[in-house]
Formats: structure tokens, sequence, C-alpha cells
């Protein structure tokens, strides 16, 4: 395609995109106030920035931050820190933390990421199958949750937990919608109220007006190098829910005498606060420049996830290729296009907790960052490419732009 037909390409997706932007910014405004209203509340000020060092007790910077988020995400409690590494990790902790030994876990929504297959039914490396906790899992039906099958479930089994993965992974289907969960846990409520409902709400941050937790999840978690961080936060993790629970979690994170009362931080908070403000408008620049990839490929004759005016559910766009060498090469184009590590070269690789080889662009500030412009996939059939993130809305069009002249 030539200079020309590129723009008249975006401009008709614009164009049809108009009121679906504008329906994804009322959203992040609605956000912002939530989340402005949370700082004021809990009256943030500079010291609040300041790093600690050693045990870190008294730390206002932290427990500041674990209020603002309990807030944020209507709970009793949260547990923030730049200790835990990741997503994955943050799911670990609070699942170790709630289960005992007996105890079953119930994926409601098919297997997990590859990188907690491991942590839940792995042999003779520290995983839940290793302390006695059986793990069940109920899938999918046409990509929505099966209502049935698990009432059908519940008649004849109580679990102690249940797992609701509200993101894709790599998988074919829309994410999970905030009315999705919703309708979940006031069924599962209805059938079991002892039961623990633990939701892996990476990427879906603000995506909607309410999280989880705000429509009867007892917990939720994700990545602060994902949506709520806001391409700001340099690492970390976060755990809101239930006081009782989120104190379990704590006594897992550090040791059942200290919980959350320990925990310094030397490089000190701002980042994570500052990211947390602008995470409901970073967001919307991720959403936008999912839809517009979307809207672009869906033009050429792709299929895509979301649809167009398919109202998004997480940040990601699934593009279907049919063909490993094309997928190889849009990943690689998306490299070439980031601000960082442009003259990098990705190639897939046997990455770490995963099956199939992975190939991940991620020309990112903060390495790995999924709320950046970054695209990654297993090579597998049919070679679907998970594209997520950018910071702002015009680096994902000038990066289209770049990757359609191929086309």
């Amino acid at each position: 395609m030539n200079e020309s037909q590129i723009d008249i390409l975006i401009k008709q997706a614009e164009n049809d995109l108009r009121e679906d932007f504008i329906i994804q910014e009322d959203i992040s405004l609605i956000n912002t106030q939530r989340v402005l209203e949370a700082f004021k509340k809990h009256k943030l000020a500079a010291r609040h920035f300041s790093p600690s060092e050693g045990y870190g007790y008294d730390d206002i910077g932290r427990d500041t931050l674990c209020s603002i988020y309990a807030e944020v995400f209507e709970t009793e409690a949260a547990l923030v820190s730049p200790n835990i590494l990741s997503g994955t990790h943050a799911i670990t902790l609070a699942l170790f933390g709630i289960l005992r030994p007996n105890d079953t876990l119930l994926s409601v929504t098919g297997n997990p990421y590859d990188t907690l297959i491991d942590t839940i039914s792995g042999e003779g490396i520290g995983s839940l199958h290793d302390f006695g906790i059986n793990y069940e899992k109920i899938d999918l039906k046409n990509g929505k949750i099966d209502s049935e099958e698990i009432k059908n479930y519940f008649n004849k089994k109580q679990p102690k937990a249940v797992y609701v993965q509200r993101s894709r992974g790599y998988e074919w289907r829309d994410a999970l919608s905030i009315k999705d969960i919703c309708q979940l846990t006031h069924h599962m409520k209805s059938l079991s109220p002892e039961t623990v409902i633990i939701v892996d709400n990476c990427y879906g941050e603000f995506v909607d007006v309410k999280e989880p937790t705000s429509y009867g999840a007892d917990i939720c978690i994700g990545s602060l190098i994902k949506n709520i961080g806001g391409g700001l936060a340099p690492t970390g993790g976060y755990i809101a829910g239930k006081k009782k629970l989120i104190d379990l979690i704590a006594y897992r994170f550090t040791s059942p005498s200290i919980g959350n009362e320990i925990g310094s931080y030397a490089s000190g908070y701002k980042a994570f606060f500052q990211g947390l403000f602008i995470a409901p408008h970073t967001v919307l620049q991720a959403k936008k420049s999912a839809m517009l990839f979307g809207a672009v490929f869906e033009k050429l004759g792709y299929e895509v996830l979301p649809q167009l005016h398919q109202k998004p559910n997480d940040i990601i766009c699934s593009i279907k290729f049919n063909d490993e060498n094309k997928l190889i090469e849009f990943c690689q184009s998306i490299q070439f296009c980031s601000p960082v590590d442009s003259f990098v070269t990705p190639l897939p690789w046997e990455m770490p907790g995963y099956s199939d080889q992975v190939i991940m662009a991620a020309g990112c500030f903060v390495n790995g960052s999924s709320i950046e412009l970054s695209c990654d996939s297993p090579l597998k059939k049919p070679y679907i490419a998970y594209l997520q993130g950018a910071l702002t809305y015009e680096h994902a069009k000038i990066a289209l732009k770049q990757i359609l002249n191929k086309y």
C-alpha cells in the first residue's frame, strides 16, 4: 500500500470508530474521577513519595498506597508492593495464602495462562498439587461462562475457591466483560456463599467503570506493569479484596508473624501513585489503539477480536494470521516501531513457563510492560497475534502506518 492509500484506510477506520471512542472517553472520565476522589480522601501528600529501607515498619507510603488501591477497588483492604514481581506471582501468593491441603480450586474459565499451570499442578516443585490441593476446571462454552455446568458442579461439590481469568490469554475469544463477571459472582454466591471468588484482573483494570470486586468478587489481582501502573510503575503487583483474605495472603507474602507490617522500597513510591493517577487515561489510549488496529485489519480481510463496534473488555486486539511467517513479521514490525530497542529483531524462543515457542515484541521503557505498545504470541495454529498497550494513541497510529507499508 502507498502512503495515500494508508491514510485513507486509517481515516475510514477512525470515522467508523468515532462514536465508539466517545464511549471509551466517558469511561476514562468516570474512572479518573474515582481515582482522584480516592487520592483526596486519603490525603495523599508529598511525604508519601519518600523511600523507606530496612524492615519498612510504619512505611506511610506503602500503607497509603494500599489504602488508595482498596478505595479504588471498593474493598476492605489491599496488598500493593513493588516486591510482587508479576501478575503470576501475585496470583500465586493469593492461591497459596487462601488454600489449604485437601481444599479444591475450581477454574471456571478453563485452564489459566501457561505460566500458572506449574503453580497449580507441577510435580515436585512446590506446586499446589504438591501440597495436597485439588484442581478442577470447567471450560468456557463458546467463549462464555458455562453457568449450567457450574450449577451442576456446585450441586455435587463446594470448592474452597473459584478462579476466574478475565482476559483471553492465548485463546481465540473475547475477554470477559464486567457484566459477565457480575452475573457469575451473583450466580456462584447463590450456590455457595462461602466459596472465595478470585479474579485475575490482568489487562482489565479501568476498561469499564467498575472492577470485579464492586460486583461481588472476593479478591482481584493484577500487575502494576499492565493497565493500573499507567506505564510509570517500574514493577510490582496488587491484590485487593476482603481484609481477612488479604491478611492470609500477606502472611504468605512475608510471614505469618508479620504480614503486611513490613516491606521497604528504597526507590520511593512516587511512580506508583502517579502511575495509578494517569492509568484511566493510559488505558483509554491502549483501548483506542487496539480498536484502530482491529478496525484496519478487519477492513483488510483478517479476523479480529474485538470486532468493529464490539465493546472492548480488555486492552488486547487479537489478529488471526493463519500463517506463521506473517505472524512473526507482524510482531517484528511492532518491535521496529518501538521507542526502545527498535533495532532489535525478536525471534521465537523457549520462554520459561510456556509450552510452545513464544515471540514477544516489547520495545518498552519498562521491561515487559504490557501497557506499552507490544505484541506476543505462541507459535501455534492459527497463528494469532495478541497486540496490547500503547501509552499514546499517536504512537499506535504511527506504528500502524509503518506496518501497513508491507500490505
